[in-house]
């Protein structure tokens, strides 16, 4: 049985078709290049965690701001609970951010949680039962599809994920949302 979960296509499993909520349709945008290695990290100011990390979006509705408080102005408002965002600096309760496409801005921490999610990346991607080009596929997986990360082992090419009620591996080239060489548990 395979799944089949896109953004503006329902999830279909052989002859019994589900629908699951469907993220708002993204403008079409080439993919970012992947990253070669991970980013050299430092500690935060505020929390001492490493920076970059990456968190997610906790809201459905969080505005993107132009600097660390109230007063600045809103840039962008995200729309998509779960987007996984790279926090690049810490300011008291504010987090500097950068998206998938490079945008950066100011959010509240409250705002961001620290559950990790992937954001599928460049053509439509193939969710596989173990770590293997070869192993069998549970579910086809269109670009902007956001799942979770369940794990990963640091020096594995692919992560264990969740998506849409599917879960099995994907190539860590085929996400945003971890970074090469990363442990994730």
């Amino acid at each position: 049985m395979v799944l089949v979960l896109a953004l503006l296509l329902p999830v279909v499993a052989a002859a019994e078709t589900r629908t699951l909520p469907v993220p708002p349709a993204m403008p079409e945008r080439p993919p970012p290049a992947p990253m070669a290695e991970p980013p050299a990290q430092t500690p935060g100011s505020v929390t001492g965690r490493p920076l970059p990390r990456f968190a997610s979006l906790r809201a459905s509705e969080i505005n993107l701001r132009a600097g660390p408080g109230t007063r600045f102005p809103v840039e962008w408002t995200y729309t998509r609970a779960g987007l996984p965002v790279e926090i690049v600096r810490e300011f008291d309760t504010w987090r500097r951010i950068r998206d998938m496409d490079g945008v950066e801005g100011w959010v509240q921490q409250a705002r961001l949680a620290p559950r990790r999610t992937f954001l599928v990346r460049g053509g439509a991607q193939t969710l596989r039962r173990s770590p293997d080009d070869a192993a069998a596929a549970v579910a086809q997986l269109a670009p902007g599809v956001i799942g979770t990360i369940r794990r990963c082992e640091a020096a594995s090419a692919w992560c264990e994920v969740a998506v849409g009620g599917a879960r099995g591996f994907l190539r860590r080239e085929a996400m945003w949302g971890v970074y090469p060489g990363e442990e994730v548990r």
